[in-house]
């Protein structure tokens, strides 16, 4: 309903001042959910836009539209400030949208997508040398919550891990976990500097002698760095199946050296006259697309760098068809998204088809206090201990409860109540109480109308029915600006506004059952709503609290 008001208000302008679809595409109308109704329904830029172009003033311009635009749906249009145009709905237009989405349900918030695109979203991508900490929480999350809403609008999704399992880092895990089954064994040893000492690796180690026996001076380096990387990667999984994400693909890294597809993406460079040999290395002219240095694909010992490996899966991912890469990337990686970029381009691709959302810190507070951890010298605080603690609905919401670029204070404190100051219990709560309010009805003996009755949709429900439908705008934005925080936002300001309203609103009312039918009506538009917000952000959906 809204959107066919708002196709029929640009038709219309596009006819009465013969526009083309760049400009008409330029114009806003937006739901508004002010409760006192002084801004109307709905409010559209359309006058401030055309006024350049028209040169007319914007209230002259608005005056004109809201002089010729008729709608029957539409009680009222007003001019505000500079040139707003406020429209007012009618109550048919309420009853009409609360209808459409009790029959249509979750499908009443899918946008039409006229071409949609093969994503690819990788995030998380860890080392697999140590469990993941509180740090890879946030990236799994925004990559997990924003390919729901992509495949949810109606976008193909593939969720990829890319396993950094190549390189020298694979090989301190194995000598490392060497020392740590010497140790067990009573031997005189010492975890090197750079080594990893997580209490993780004793466990391991405790583990691996009761397989393979105490004979530890007989197993080769590579058996030892091979049972290291599977355990730990299977650890992995296990956590961030608890934590509710999978991945359709998990890609290695080790793989693009075996199969000889970073040899092929660094000979392309080498045609192009994009990389070069300097102190006996091999160098890939970044500069030549906007970074700020050179960056080396061989070191001078013969070993590839991230830098190689990293062009060669860019060129792995195109050859798959994706129309757009996206990556979660951690604050620490800032500077990769020009290399990045600029490996596209020299590989022949449309840099603009990569896009990289780079996230902030995570800090835990717990009684006021901000806890440090540090992976090498195993004082990390990993995402399966905050899953423990205050369990995965909690997390998640809590990871994405701000947006990427800032800093999150992650309050452990807060996380652990079971009140309405915690916004995860807040919402589950609103899908609950939904849920026991129809069911009181029923038994009872209410029922919920096929047909909204307009006498009882007041102002009070007409805000309630435009929140709901701001949700089609929240998942349309998020797909396009890929600010997956926002839903978090919407869907507790959608539990607070029906929290506020049941407060002062008889739904049930046995003496007044016309009323109870249209309001269990919004009750199981509500109900709908906050189902498909917290199935795509990945929290479970409880009928008992």
């Amino acid at each position: 309903m809204f959107k066919t008001i708002k196709e029929d208000l640009l038709n219309h302008l596009s006819s009465l001042f013969n526009l083309d679809t760049s400009t008409t595409q330029r114009i806003e109308c937006h739901i508004q959910l002010q409760g006192d109704g002084a801004h109307g329904d709905l409010a559209t830029n359309a006058a401030l836009i055309l006024a350049k172009q028209l040169k007319q003033a914007p209230r002259e311009i608005a005056q004109k539209i809201a002089t010729t635009f008729t709608h029957p749906l539409i009680k009222n249009i007003a001019i505000a400030g500079p040139g707003f145009i406020n429209l007012t709905l009618t109550r048919e237009a309420f009853a009409a949208y609360l209808d459409t989405v009790c029959k249509q349900e979750q499908k009443a918030f899918k946008p039409k997508i006229n071409s949609p695109k093969k994503y690819n979203v990788e995030f998380i991508s860890a080392n697999p040398t140590g469990p993941l900490h509180i740090g890879h929480g946030r990236g799994g999350i925004i990559g997990d919550v924003l390919s729901n809403v992509l495949a949810f609008v109606g976008h193909k999704v593939t969720k990829e891990f890319y396993i950094n399992d190549a390189g020298t880092q694979i090989a301190k895990l194995g000598q490392s976990l060497r020392i740590r089954c010497q140790q067990e064994l009573g031997q005189d040893a010492h975890v090197p500097k750079d080594g990893y000492h997580g209490a993780y690796l004793i466990t391991m180690a405790q583990n691996y002698i009761e397989k393979f026996g105490k004979n530890i001076a007989d197993h080769q380096d590579q058996q030892l760095s091979e049972y290291a990387k599977k355990e730990l990667l299977q650890n992995l999984k296990t956590n961030l199946k608890d934590y509710g994400i999978t991945f359709d693909v998990w890609f290695s890294e080790s793989s693009l050296h075996t199969s000889g597809q970073l040899k092929a993406a660094l000979e392309t460079l080498e045609s192009k006259d994009l990389s070069y040999e300097q102190d006996g290395a091999l160098w890939f002219r970044s500069t030549k697309f906007g970074d700020d240095k050179d960056r080396v694909l061989r070191k001078a010992d013969g070993q590839y760098t991230y830098a190689a490996s990293d062009i060669a899966y860019l060129r792995n991912k195109m050859d798959r068809s994706f129309d757009e890469l996206v990556m979660v990337l951690g604050q620490d990686h800032h500077g990769y998204v020009a290399r990045l970029k600029g490996g596209m381009q020299a590989l022949g691709y449309d840099p603009d088809q990569l896009k990289a959302i780079i996230y902030q810190l995570v800090t835990l507070k717990e009684s006021g206090e901000l806890l440090r951890m540090s992976k090498r010298a195993g004082t990390m605080i990993s995402l399966a201990d905050i899953i423990d603690a205050v369990g995965a609905d909690v997390a998640r919401f809590f990871y994405l409860n701000r947006k990427a670029e800032a800093h999150l204070d992650f309050d452990v404190d807060l996380a652990l109540k079971k009140s309405d100051e915690n916004p995860v219990f807040y919402i589950q709560y609103a899908y609950v109480r939904t849920g026991s309010i129809i069911e009181k009805a029923h038994k009872n003996g209410l029922t919920i109308k096929d047909v909204a009755d307009q006498a009882y949709l007041n102002e009070a429900e007409q805000l309630v029915i435009k929140k709901i439908a701001v949700l089609k705008e929240v998942l349309t934005n998020t797909a396009r600006n890929f600010q997956t925080h926002n839903l978090t936002y919407y869907t507790l300001e959608l539990a607070q506004l029906f929290h506020a309203y049941y407060a002062k609103q008889q739904v049930v009312d046995l003496d007044n059952p016309e009323a109870s039918a249209t309001r269990l009506q919004l009750m199981q538009a509500l109900r709908s709503t906050l189902s498909l917000c917290m199935k795509l952000l990945g929290i479970d959906l409880p009928e008992r609290m």
